[in-house]
């Protein structure tokens, strides 16, 4: 695999990284460091690598960087309660600030919105950031562009790494191919990020890992199922974005799986309220139906929760008027949570169908609300409705990548158990009912705090929604057990079923990736190995303290919790 002629990264300082430029065939590249995978964790990495002297290739499967909260339509993120000051590392928030900023340089807000500190271009209900996929994204290209500019990052879009050359407990380069072309590219480094939204480097590198959910004689956790089982894995979810123009028809053709979809049933325990194409679902946090509401012109009756205005993404009330012909959401519902199949280990063919029946279980989502979603006043329907693709980059008005809630784990060298985050499971194994906290964790390399929360699995379990103290990530869940120079990057660290669901929120997966990068910087400049910074004392506190100089928190202020 190594044959190839290379071509190192500092070689290429003075041409830009694109498909005209860069080399078509039988080419090597290397760099200091490889990242698979351009989401949050893979941006940070990229980032916190760069920004420390760094040389960096990262591939990304799309054409857009960004993950969450740009290809899988996410950009509603899920933060916790502090995130405008504390809970985030110090380029998380600037990456906030600069998305505000963006709208209050570029687009026509009135008075009251671009005075607003915190402003909410959507004013959604589950974020103070709801905006658009896109801004994120210039945003996100705008930090990675002096680095593209110097050659110090190759950036290869639309490429997925497909093979990987290993002696023993390390890894020596990795084939990517083009998506495009099918040509294929070999990167070398003495480092590399599995920032993949499935973890697809552990299998390829033969890192171990596991899949699904544990059992409770395995990790002891209070919420852990009876039996283990790799298939049982989160639903995911695949969004779209769409608009509401009143007194048009913008009817799309019904879908071929329009039938199947209206009629679905999801078999789940506890049982689900009834047809997943409803408005009425199961509340996560006591398993009781519960009523929805859906109405792009105003409010539901009853002080329902409005599905409109959940992750809506555009507030026409923000800017002048006439700017918007109408608001824009996204759709991540529980409606379009897909539950008839994993995404983990499958073959291009089925992985490819199953993304199909995904897109029909949107298109009969949006054909239903369309058509048939009722009224408070009896009537039925809001053909106003339009899908927008240019609001996700593409001609569908869906996603560009599933939104990932489970991934291939890392078998680490420490894992985070549901005992050590979870209030219920922590109460019960300390004994104290008040003045509780997290577990402390001496190699603490960031913060982060949500509850666990645990969608439908494929397997057929239903909602799980735990509260959770506020929490650290400890260095240990980002080291595999044996192999040497590979490091996880977001939903692939070392946690468990249970503990994922609040490990893979958007500010965590971004301090995850940014400790991920500042980790490998930190082990080229001094001449250590990955796992040996851990295992120092002295090395860990200066790691830690390095990481800490440059804005990622590694415990919590006692205001908010006492460790």
């Amino acid at each position: 695999m190594a044959s190839a002629p290379i071509v190192k990264a500092t070689d290429l300082r003075n041409i830009l990284p694109n498909d005209e430029l860069l080399p078509l065939k039988n080419r090597s590249f290397s760099a200091d460091l490889i990242i698979g995978g351009g989401g949050l964790g893979g941006c940070a990495a990229a980032l916190a690598a760069l920004r420390n002297g760094l040389w960096v290739i990262m591939t990304e499967e799309t054409d857009w960087i960004g993950g969450q909260l740009t290809q899988q339509g996410l950009s509603c993120p899920d933060e916790n309660p502090w995130i405008e000051t504390i809970g985030g590392t110090r380029s998380y928030r600037d990456l906030r600030t600069a998305i505000r900023e963006y709208y209050r340089n570029h687009y026509p807000l009135t008075t009251q919105a671009k005075s607003n500190q915190y402003l909410n271009p959507g004013n959604g209900s589950v974020s103070r950031l709801c905006h658009e996929p896109r801004v994120a994204l210039a945003i996100l290209m705008e930090l990675m562009n002096p680095y593209l500019s110097s050659g110090r990052l190759i950036l290869l879009l639309q490429h997925k790494i497909i093979a990987a050359d290993v002696d023993g407990d390390q890894i020596r380069s990795v084939k990517a191919q083009d998506l495009k072309t099918g040509e294929e590219r070999i990167l070398s480094a003495p480092y590399f990020i599995d920032a993949t939204e499935l973890g697809d480097l552990l299998p390829l590198t033969g890192t171990e890992f596991v899949t699904g959910a544990e059992s409770k004689k395995q990790t002891k956790e209070l919420h852990a199922a009876e039996k283990a089982d790799p298939g049982n894995q989160q639903a995911f979810t695949l969004c779209f974005a769409m608009d509401y123009l009143p007194g048009t028809n913008n009817i799309i053709d019904k879908p071929k799986e329009y039938t199947f979809w209206k009629n679905y049933i999801p078999q789940l325990t506890p049982p689900w309220s009834g047809k997943l194409l409803d408005l009425k679902y199961i509340s996560p946090r006591n398993l009781k139906p519960k009523a929805l509401g859906f109405n792009p012109a105003g409010a539901p009756a009853d002080d329902m929760l409005n599905l409109w205005n959940y992750r809506r993404i555009i507030d026409q009330a923000n800017f002048k008027s006439g700017f918007y012909l109408g608001g824009i959401t996204i759709v991540n519902w529980p409606q379009n949570d897909f539950l008839l199949g994993n995404l983990v280990g499958l073959n291009g063919k089925e992985y490819k169908k199953t993304i199909e029946r995904a897109e029909q279980l949107d298109l009969s989502l949006f054909y239903w609300l369309q058509t048939e979603v009722p009224h408070a006043d009896g009537k039925s329907g809001w053909p106003g409705l339009r899908l927008r693709g240019d609001i996700m980059g593409t001609e569908t008005g869906l996603a560009k990548y599933p939104y990932v809630r489970e991934s291939r784990r890392i078998n680490a060298v420490f894992t985070v158990l549901e005992e050590h985050v979870g209030i219920e499971n922590r109460n019960l194994v300390t004994g104290k009912k008040e003045g509780n906290h997290a577990a402390f964790f001496y190699d603490s390399v960031g913060i982060g705090s949500y509850s666990i929360d645990l969608h439908p699995t494929s397997a057929g379990n239903n909602y799980i929604d735990i509260g959770t103290y506020p929490f650290q990530i400890p260095l240990g869940a980002l080291l595999p057990v044996r192999m040497q120079n590979l490091i996880p990057a977001c939903l692939n660290i070392g946690t468990t079923h249970i503990t994922n669901g609040c490990y893979r929120l958007h500010p965590i997966e971004w301090n995850i990736g940014e400790s991920a990068g500042m980790l490998v910087a930190y082990s080229l400049r001094n001449k250590i190995a990955l796992h040996g910074v851990r295992a120092s004392p002295d090395k860990l506190k200066d790691f830690q303290d390095f990481i800490r100089s440059q804005g990622i928190a590694t415990q919590w202020p006692k205001d908010i919790v006492s460790y």
